[in-house]
Order: C-alpha cells, then structure tokens, then sequence
C-alpha cells in the first residue's frame, strides 16, 4: 500500500488555556497543502522500518510510524509489516509531517487489515500519538480546538490562490514554545475569521508564537516581512514553527526568499 501523507498550514493559531493533564488548549483552522511525504508498506515476517529523504534524528525504533504500529499490534495483534518512508515535509517546521504519517498509517492499516474500525476508535488512538494526529484522519479543512480531539470540517477554500513556504532550516522545542505563550481566550472564533476576505487577514488573524519565535530567531520576522513585501495578501508562521507561509491572488516571483532558506510554491486546489 502506498500513501502520501500532506503537510498542512495553520490560518490563526490562539493558545486559549492550559489544561489539567498538562497540553494546552488551542483554536486555530488547520488546512492541507500539497507537499506530502511518501509511504509504502507490505506484509513481512517481522516489524522493519527504512526511512528515506530527509534525515530524521533518532533510531527508526523510536519513530512514531513504529509507535503507530506497536499500538496497533498491542491492541489489535495485527501482524508484522515492513515500511518504508520517504521523508519529504521538512521536521521541526510547524507542517504537521510526522503527524500526517502516524495518521496516514493508522488509517492504512485499518484498511490493509480490514479491522473496520470506527472514526471513534481511530482519534482516540490518534490522541495517543500526539495532538495533530486527529487532524490528518480527515484530512481537510476544519476548525481545530480542544487539545486537537475537537474538529469541525469547514467549507471553504483556497482554491486558485498560490501558497509559498520559508523553511529556514532550523527548530524549536514545541513545549518550550507553549511555555513561554501566555493564553488567552479569542473574542472571534478562527472559523469566522477566515471568511472574511484574504487580504483581510493580516489585520484579524493571529499565530500566538510569532512573538516568541520573532524573539529568539529575529530572521523569521524578516521572512515574514519579506513574503508580504514579495506580494503575499498574507504571511504568518504555522504551527509553533519554524516555516512561515504567504498566500498570493497570482503566481509569485520567490527569488528574493532563497536567502532565507528552502523556498516552496504551490497552487491550491
């Protein structure tokens, strides 16, 4: 079987409280974008795991594609697989690529399997891989709150508009970016926010790390600047970091972003 789990980006990221079990709650619109990593996976007499493209830091033992198939195996004694994935989404950048992949395998082997498992069944074992997981079972746009479990599908698009994304090469510690932001409760909900026109954006919506990566990495505030001097109707960091997005009305001229590191473009469907 082989999968192409996405990347995706987030319109508004609002840190609204912090919760009893230790995650925080969060309200931000989570949309797909079109650069995927590759997975395949078969039958095999034991459990092996090849990665590919991208280096990812750590043994394949503690990967969370592995954690994806020990949990299945425990609870569901599914047989051995042997996966390999190619690793194209860049880590650490804030789009969501190890999420997608434990998603994208979770489902996978629901379906190679045929265990017919329930959307229920399947986020509650998405929980337990990490709080974007949830997300990328559905895989498209949708208004996300809670610790990532609550998801409402939404209907509009980006569709025709150009997408651009800055990765500088470097990381941050997620759980050091949620210490340092302090919560607080949105007077808009994100959902309403993003019908209001693109170029209407930069004015309502917000990503809650900004300040916090802006401080410690003072280039990506340069990004930022510079995709929207570049002709994005608007340009934020997704997630806690470190990519930063612009979206366009026309195909964009990215030359002048090489500078600042891997430079992609899309046009939305």
């Amino acid at each position: 079987m082989i999968l192409f789990p996405p990347a995706k980006i987030n319109l508004g990221l609002r840190v609204t409280g912090k919760r009893g079990d230790g995650y925080h709650n969060i309200e931000s619109v989570f949309y797909p974008v079109p650069m995927h990593d590759v997975l395949e996976f078969g039958a095999s007499d034991r459990f092996r795991l090849t990665l590919a493209g991208r280096k990812i830091p750590g043994k394949a033992e503690k990967n969370i594609l592995t954690r994806t198939w020990k949990i299945m195996h425990q609870r569901y004694s599914i047989p051995p697989v042997e996966a390999v994935l190619l690793k194209n989404i860049p880590l650490g950048s804030g789009l969501g690529g190890g999420s997608s992949d434990a998603a994208f395998f979770l489902k996978g082997l629901n379906a190679f399997f045929q265990l017919n498992l329930s959307e229920r069944t399947l986020l509650e074992l998405a929980l337990q891989l990490g709080s974007d997981v949830p997300f990328f079972l559905q895989n498209r746009p949708a208004l996300v709150w809670g610790r990532g479990e609550k998801i409402s599908p939404l209907t509009f698009r980006l569709h025709g508009l150009w997408l651009v994304i800055v990765y500088p090469g470097f990381s941050f510690s997620t759980e050091k970016m949620f210490s340092e932001v302090v919560p607080q409760k949105p007077e808009t909900r994100t959902e309403d926010l993003v019908n209001q026109p693109v170029d209407q954006w930069p004015s309502v919506l917000q990503n809650d790390f900004e300040k916090v990566a802006f401080r410690y990495k003072p280039a990506l505030k340069q990004i930022k600047a510079s995709l929207l001097a570049s002709g994005a109707l608007f340009a934020s960091l997704t997630g806690s970091g470190s990519a930063l997005f612009g979206i366009y009305d026309k195909k964009p001229d990215s030359s002048s972003l090489h500078r600042w590191g891997e430079v992609f473009s899309y046009q939305m469907e």
